[in-house]
């Protein structure tokens, strides 16, 4: 029954996704002329893929933003090690975490701009990869993806997985929960970093618990390290304080081994309305005192 349920409502979403792909496609050109998009390749994100897919079995790794990225680059590197016959395609949606990752990632990783999760942009990126199996990070759930990929066959692993409290919320109202609970059923492994995910009534069998991949490997050239260790030796005496995690109208700042220089961090997107603020582990894990803005 809740599977009917949620069947009813996806199918309502994917009306509703589709009813409004042109207005979709008219804002990624809006973002593309206001320097958010790829100039070239942001019709990537309409599923049009500017590479060719190689023969063989593909992993497609999909992760949201430069943090989620840089912190599936270990995973991918072992996959590779433990899987050399497989292509392995990388996705990610924003603008700042391609100029990073696009020189992180591994040599032979396919990387692409992540399709929108309309029906015709998620079929055709489906259609043309024709992924083998799908790793997504952190909270991406996306019906068309998810469904998608599930009625093709495609195994699909959410890992790192959280998921907020207002998330959560959102979640488990009476309209969504049968949704989020059929995506759930589709996953054949998930890893998730709290309990919240069972709440959601995603099948126990599929529960694996792990740490937080942000925590593991750093992918850190020898000249950066080299530079924070300048930067470590310039302010040994002074005071220093560093913003995060910013966004436009809020105070420049770095991430990652940066937080090491200080004892103090200002963790952004949490200042003017409409932000939900950011992941405040990694500057707590640093031992950093956190303060964030109101929202």
């Amino acid at each position: 029954m809740a599977t009917c349920r949620g069947m009813i409502v996806y199918k309502l979403y994917r009306a509703l996704s589709y009813g409004l792909s042109p207005l979709v496609h008219l804002h990624l050109r809006w973002r593309k002329f206001r320097g958010l998009e790829h100039p070239l390749r942001w019709p990537e994100r309409l599923g049009r893929a500017s590479a060719s897919r190689p023969p063989g079995p593909l992993l497609w790794v999909h992760a949201v933003s430069l943090g989620e990225g840089m912190a599936v680059i270990p995973v991918i590197k072992q996959c590779m090690q433990q899987r050399p016959d497989f292509n392995i395609l990388m996705t990610t949606t924003t603008l700042s975490a391609f100029e990073v990752i696009k020189d992180k990632l591994p040599t032979g990783v396919l990387y692409q701009f992540a399709p929108i999760d309309t029906p015709m942009a998620m079929d055709a990126f489906i259609g043309y990869w024709k992924p083998d199996a799908i790793i997504l990070v952190e909270s991406e759930l996306w019906p068309n993806l998810i469904l998608s990929a599930s009625e093709n066959g495609i195994a699909l692993a959410l890992i790192n997985a959280r998921m907020s409290a207002k998330s959560l919320r959102r979640w488990s109202g009476s309209l969504l929960l049968p949704l989020v609970s059929l995506l759930l059923s589709r996953f054949s492994l998930i890893i998730p970093l709290a309990i919240r995910f069972q709440l959601l009534q995603a099948p126990p069998f599929v529960i694996n618990f792990s740490s937080d991949l942000k925590y593991g490997e750093c992918n850190v050239s020898t000249e950066e390290v080299s530079c924070i260790n300048d930067l470590k030796l310039q302010l040994a005496h002074k005071k220093v304080w560093m913003a995060s995690s910013i966004h436009s109208g809020e105070e420049e700042g770095e991430l990652g081994q940066l937080y090491s220089l200080t004892s103090i961090a200002v963790v952004g997107g949490s200042f003017f309305p409409g932000l939900a603020g950011h992941n405040l582990s990694e500057a707590a894990a640093a031992g950093c005192a956190v303060f964030t803005g109101k929202n």
